[in-house]
């Protein structure tokens, strides 16, 4: 090539659409992002944060593909094996919430079309998102190993949340019991607590009078929820509280359904709490479920799972919740037993995905006995052998941590990892297998019915740092690259994911998962909002490379940027980074216009 040829291909401004996805192409084509296992050298591993399966990326991940794809290039040009694992999440509510609605779009539901035919929907989806979402990144420069990308419903990472699941089980550390849950009447499922997010409403504080059974009086109680009165076994007071000290041991009349509930006294009763005496509606309320386990009160369910009255709701059956409010609030009126009504907010749990009011709800379901998985998981920081960055989400860690409760994992859903638990239909006993169980391992019946439920999908994610590498099989790569190096993710999920994949890292494999948490923070528009659909102010990241650049659009995302701390991207910011790269490039044009041709050949 001549001095005048290399001359003449350089132009005055940076096109970056002709350079970026030929340069991308030629390391896919050298092979140069799949890390060869040498003995001799320690590995730099990052396992990417998976993207979920419910449409196209969006600009918050950009951060992490700059800021992972930074430390993934930097350890590799020191010499270092340098493995940045991708995959996709399956995604569960979230996903079955994306299809749920485009078969909405053609007057359909998932039960009308039935389970074998909406889970092949399921699958046509997830396959198309899963393209978009690798173009994406190819788009974005991510220099990860492609070929080892993984989905979480592959077949060996399925494996690996059955024996996960069988181990923790046969351990007495996952148990099948009826607790409060979080109940989503939208999208029909469970939750755990870290899927509702608690949002202040003002509402209203009902005073409701309970006739006492015997002679005349009345207690009365305050509530947010009038229609859960259907649902009370008792009313308690305080036993320090001296104004109730006479009533307790007495029975009121529930109103409405006129049945008697008893007056008793506990320590969970705030005293300074409306009138002192609450009501206990144990299927229906975290705090009054544990102090129906102390009485030995009945727990009463008013509740279809749609959210509308059951049969013990009373004259009340078929109503919807907030119509159900409405309806026995005018009655009470009319029977005198409302003694007023004052203004109140408060915080009401909301599904974090759909945003419907969730209901607390007494439910049969599978949960993970947390305590002694978090224990070494406080420990491993604690003791220094994983590092948090920032630093002040070490204290964030371990208060949740220390005051972690146990984790739901069952889900009535269609989309996800069945639970690998088998009932006999026969001797009523169930049976828990990392294979399909063929027989009870019991009775030896083979009359067995396999549990609806799937898993949470945080309970496959929290197993990605060994399941992905070939676990539970001894595998070369699990061997050679586990533990990790670095979980680099935003801190909002710091206990949805990091926490966990912690516990599940010890666990399984009795190691740390990685040495270093690096906690990103959130992108926010140039007024300082948080980016959402809902607000309008959603930036493809394809549309702005389209724009600026990949380089321009990975420059302006850290720039300024500190582990721990939201960022705002702008218009301004793009701009600048656009007129960043321009200039290198001009620098690299001045340079080699500049130098002899003996030099150009070299190039």
């Amino acid at each position: 090539m001549t001095e005048a040829s290399i001359k003449d291909e350089m132009p005055k401004a940076y096109e970056p659409g002709k350079i970026e996805q030929k340069w991308y192409q030629f390391w896919m084509d050298k092979d140069y992002f799949t890390p060869k296992i040498d003995p001799e050298k320690k590995p730099f591993v990052i396992i990417m944060p998976l993207p979920n399966v419910t449409g196209e990326l969006h600009i918050g991940h950009v951060l992490f593909v700059t800021l992972q794809d930074i430390m993934t290039r930097w350890h590799r040009m020191k010499g270092e094996p340098a493995l940045w694992l991708p995959g996709t999440d399956h995604s569960g509510i979230a996903a079955q919430v994306v299809v749920e609605r485009m078969l909405a779009k053609e007057r359909l539901d998932r039960h009308q079309l039935g389970k074998a035919k909406f889970i092949e929907r399921m699958w046509q989806w997830t396959e198309q998102c899963r393209r978009t979402i690798t173009e994406q990144h190819h788009r974005l420069g991510a220099s990860c190993d492609w070929s080892r990308e993984y989905f979480t419903l592959d077949e060996d990472l399925s494996r690996a949340v059955r024996t996960a699941f069988v181990r923790l089980y046969e351990k007495g550390l996952i148990y099948r019991g009826e607790r409060i849950i979080n109940w989503c009447p939208r999208c029909a499922t469970a939750l755990s607590d870290l899927e509702t997010e608690h949002k202040d409403l003002s509402g209203h504080l009902w005073y409701v009078r309970y006739p006492l059974a015997e002679g005349k009086g009345f207690i009365t109680v305050a509530t947010t929820r009038p229609e859960t009165i259907l649902g009370d076994t008792a009313v308690a007071v305080n036993p320090k509280d001296k104004r109730f000290r006479t009533m307790v041991g007495k029975k009121v009349i529930l109103p409405a359904v006129k049945r008697e509930i008893p007056i008793i006294a506990d320590e969970a009763v705030d005293p300074a709490f409306g009138t002192g005496a609450v009501k206990i509606t144990p299927g229906h309320d975290p705090v009054d479920f544990e102090v129906a386990q102390r009485h030995r009160l009945p727990l009463i369910n008013i509740l279809n799972l749609d959210a509308t009255m059951n049969e013990n709701a009373g004259p009340y059956i078929g109503l919807d919740r907030f119509k159900c409010r409405e309806a026995i609030v005018a009655d009470l009126k009319k029977e005198g037993l409302l003694e007023k009504i004052e203004p109140y907010s408060h915080a009401v749990a909301h599904c974090w995905r759909c945003q419907t009011i969730v209901e607390p709800l007494a439910s049969k379901q599978w949960f993970v006995k947390i305590e002694p998985l978090a224990k070494p998981a406080i420990d491993a920081v604690v003791d220094g052998r994983i590092n948090i960055i920032p630093a002040f989400f070490t204290k964030v860690y371990l208060n949740w941590m220390e005051n972690i409760r146990d984790w739901c994992i069952s889900r009535q859903l269609w989309w996800g990892h069945r639970i690998p638990v088998w009932y006999c239909q026969d001797c009523g006993e169930l049976t828990a297998s990392v294979n399909d169980a063929k027989a009870c391992s019991h009775c030896g019946s083979t009359n067995l019915e396999q549990d609806p439920d799937v898993l949470d999908t945080w309970f496959s994610s929290a197993l990605v740092t060994h399941s992905t590498l070939g676990w539970p099989d001894d595998t070369d790569d699990l061997r050679y690259f586990y533990p990790t190096t670095v979980m680099e993710t935003a801190y909002d999920i710091l206990f949805f994911w990091v926490a966990r994949m912690i516990m599940m890292g010890l666990e399984d494999k009795g190691d740390i998962p990685f040495h270093t948490v690096y906690l990103h923070g959130l992108v926010r528009d140039d007024t300082g909002d948080k980016i959402s659909k809902v607000r309008g102010n959603v930036l493809n990241p394809i549309d702005v490379l389209e724009q600026y650049g990949t380089d321009a659009l990975r420059y302006s995302i850290i720039a300024g940027t500190s582990a721990g701390t939201d960022s705002k991207l702008s218009v301004a910011k793009l701009e600048a980074g656009r007129n960043f790269a321009n200039k290198l490039w001009n620098a690299t044009r001045f340079v080699i216009r500049s130098i002899g041709s003996e030099k150009l050949s070299l190039i």
